[in-house]
């Protein structure tokens, strides 16, 4: 039986149209709510919501234990609703997949403060809780254990600040898991150019006069800064010069996707999200991850330059850890690598190899 019931809202959902017309089962979408929830930060929520989604049905062992549960985590500005996607769901969710859903329980969850979770656009705007991923993991280790039952997962995986939150969760939970996969991250502080781009945005909201400390009713000019900023550290550099060869061209490109970006981002949400990451540093504690744990980057990574030797260097004191860093291609696509799962599936059939009981 679920545990706290009363806190526990599922929703049967048809799902998207791409949902319903995908070769992978549609999603159950739910909320959890977390009474008087403690950040980090020493701050509380009265009422945290989780919002998540599930695919696939849970299988337990002898001792009521799951044992098939999967944790896919998303990256910045992101949502579970994001690997709802054929380079991501139909490559990996349907049947024969590596993560077929008829095999496995997948569970997609949104972040706080993100997608459908509790987030600081829902109303207290500027006087939302400062979260960080370790709030974030630990929010979603109570949604599974007190919400869906879940005291074990198969696996677990995500991509960028999901990557990230692979880490937290190996060194918070080391026993919770069988397998690990980080992608499109590194085992270290958020630091170098990675910080100051982050800077860069939260500085040109929190300086903006139109933020008015948050309690804005149209969206400050400064967002069109953030968006600006998430356009150009998702690139990846050859492709982008093949497809913006002049001046004009980039500039179109650019103006399209900012346009699109402010129509559905919140200045306060995307500051805070990028705040995040100021309690992300796994560095000191990578000895305390037990289970098997494969990383995945990409070459062309702006975000997670290759040069800099970081996962390279932290996967050696990991004590069941790899690495893999995928060399540039025509495929690859930047630091959005981590959602084409074609160009790394084969590695994570290996680690549920490796890491099966």
């Amino acid at each position: 039986m679920l545990k706290a019931i009363a806190s526990l809202s599922l929703l049967l959902v048809l799902g998207s149209v791409q949902a319903a017309t995908a070769n992978y089962p549609a999603p159950v979408e739910g909320d959890f709510i977390l009474k008087n929830f403690q950040f980090g930060s020493g701050e509380k929520l009265a009422e945290l919501r989780i919002h998540y989604r599930t695919l696939g049905t849970p299988e337990r062992d002898a001792q009521g234990v799951v044992r098939n549960a999967v944790l896919v985590t998303h990256g910045t500005g992101g949502s579970g609703a994001q690997f709802l996607r054929p380079e991501f769901a139909g490559e990996l969710f349907a049947p024969g997949g590596v993560l077929d859903a008829t095999r496995y329980y997948i569970i997609l969850t949104d972040g706080i403060g993100h997608g459908q979770s509790s987030k600081p656009s829902d109303g207290l705007h500027a006087r939302f809780p400062h979260y960080g991923y370790n709030d974030m993991v630990d929010a979603q280790h109570r949604l599974l254990k007190e919400g869906l039952g879940v005291k074990h997962l198969r696996l677990v995986m995500g991509t960028s600040m999901g990557g990230m939150q692979s880490w937290v969760w190996g060194e918070r939970y080391p026993r919770f898991m069988d397998a690990l996969m980080p992608l499109a991250s590194v085992p270290a502080q958020i630091s170098g150019r990675n910080r100051i781009w982050r800077r860069v945005v939260i500085d040109a909201i929190r300086n903006d006069p139109e933020w008015k400390g948050g309690d804005y009713t149209t969206q400050p000019p400064s967002l069109r800064t953030g968006e600006q900023m998430l356009y150009l550290m998702s690139s990846n550099t050859i492709q982008r010069q093949a497809q913006l060869p002049t001046l004009a061209a980039a500039d179109a490109a650019l103006d399209s996707y900012v346009a699109a970006g402010v129509k559905s981002t919140d200045a306060n949400d995307l500051m805070y999200q990028l705040q995040a990451s100021y309690d992300y540093d796994p560095a000191p504690g990578l000895e305390k991850i037990e289970a098997p744990l494969l990383a995945v980057n990409s070459a062309d990574d702006l975000i997670n330059p290759p040069e800099l030797n970081i996962l390279e260097t932290g996967i050696k004191r990991v004590k069941r850890g790899s690495a893999v860093v995928l060399p540039y291609t025509d495929a690859t696509r930047g630091h959005g690598s981590h959602t084409m799962a074609a160009l790394w599936k084969q590695y994570l059939q290996q680690l549920l190899t490796l890491s099966a009981r």
